[in-house]
């Protein structure tokens, strides 16, 4: 091939400073997009008004203790915490309990 052939605009390095551009916005924007699960904010302060939290961290430390003691595995404690979860939600009237019922 001879050096008189035009080269395409494609096979330069501007294409590529171009083509370098785009990669490095699309990684901008997906860094954005997705900052809060990359680096999640610190878990707020137990706060002391919140029944469904306070009877949560009760219920989790009584497992942990089942786990410390070995009475338990780690399976089971998880899926003890996730049954605590839904039992402090139910019995607080959190967010997972059904409606209250209607009065005649």
């Amino acid at each position: 091939m001879s050096k008189s052939a035009k080269q395409s605009f494609l096979d330069g390095a501007a294409a590529r400073l171009v083509a370098l551009g785009v990669i490095l916005g699309v990684g901008a924007i997906l860094l954005r997009i997705h900052w809060a699960d990359l680096f999640p904010p610190p878990q707020a302060a137990l706060d002391p008004e919140d029944p469904v939290a306070l009877c949560l961290a009760a219920r989790a430390a009584d497992i942990d203790k089942m786990l410390a003691d070995g009475v338990i595995d780690e399976q089971q404690a998880g899926q003890f915490k996730g049954r605590a979860e839904a039992l402090c939600q139910a019995q607080q009237g959190g967010a997972g309990a059904p409606p209250p019922l209607p009065v005649n």
